[in-house]
């Protein structure tokens, strides 16, 4: 009787659940190497395990901080999510709506929301509000986008079938329009929480007192180097982990949508 063969062990390792991994290590190391082999002052670029250090160093504040950031940009996402959803629907129920309103939505957006925070800070102060604000007023538009066009874009010819059937405007709405638009909302949620993390530390690092913007506008002030880059890292941290909670949302909301992306 022949011996069973044995697999490699190579062969047996999941390369694409590695590969983030793999590919992080890689870029650290590299890293690493860089600075040792330029020699660069940790004023200038620090190596990783500096970069370390300062995160054990600074535990504490960089814990506080993150957790304030995370506060202030899921509750502006939250808001942008159901405002967005609502204007969505608003816009793409009527064409002509549709027409009116884009442009000064598009109008809104090309407005950088930075210049924006210093009337949020006359409004409400310097603190957590015009940090939700500004994380909501940045992340709000990807989501009015993609619904909008999934209701935009149902095909004529199925609109002409089910009013031939009796369908009145509100059935077809809510038996087409919303489901079809439902995958384009969900994989707008996957921008929209990256946007809301960028609004949110762009305001903490001019008008709060609180989050990691704020802790690495201080540090920077302060030449801390090996700081900023570790309030750089746990903001991509969380970044990452947002963007694979709304990703892992939209696979299990919309997997009926990507049958064919999820078999391969």
């Amino acid at each position: 009787m022949a011996a069973p063969v044995r697999t490699p062990m190579i062969a047996r390792v999941n390369w694409v659940r590695a590969a983030p991994w793999l590919y992080t290590f890689a870029l650290f190391a590299a890293w690493e190497l860089l600075v040792l082999g330029l020699d660069m002052p940790p004023t200038i670029l620090p190596a990783p395990t500096r970069v370390f250090e300062a995160i054990v160093q600074y535990w504490s504040p960089i814990w506080k901080n993150s957790l304030q950031t995370f506060y202030t940009t899921t509750l502006g996402f939250i808001i942008a999510v159901v405002a967005g959803l609502g204007i969505g629907l608003f816009i793409g129920w009527s064409k002509t709506i549709y027409a009116g309103l884009y442009p000064l939505m598009i109008g809104f957006n090309a407005i950088p929301k930075v210049a924006l925070v210093p009337i949020l800070v006359i409004w409400f102060g310097i603190g957590t509000v015009p940090a939700v604000l500004t994380a909501f007023l940045i992340s709000f538009f990807p989501i009015v986008v993609n619904v909008a066009t999934g209701l935009a874009t149902i095909e004529p010819e199925t609109e002409d079938v089910l009013r031939a059937l009796g369908a009145k405007k509100m059935d077809i709405m809510l038996k087409v329009g919303i489901p079809r638009s439902m995958p384009y909302f969900f994989g707008s949620l996957k921008i929209a929480i990256t946007l809301a993390l960028v609004g949110s530390v762009v305001s903490e690092t001019v008008a709060s007192n609180y989050g990691l913007g704020n802790m690495m506008s201080s540090a920077q002030s302060q030449f801390n180097v090996p700081l900023v880059f570790a309030g750089l890292l746990m903001l991509a941290v969380e970044g990452i982990a947002m963007y694979a909670l709304m990703a892992w949302l939209e696979r299990r909301m919309t997997g009926w949508a990507h049958r064919s992306t999820m078999a391969n």
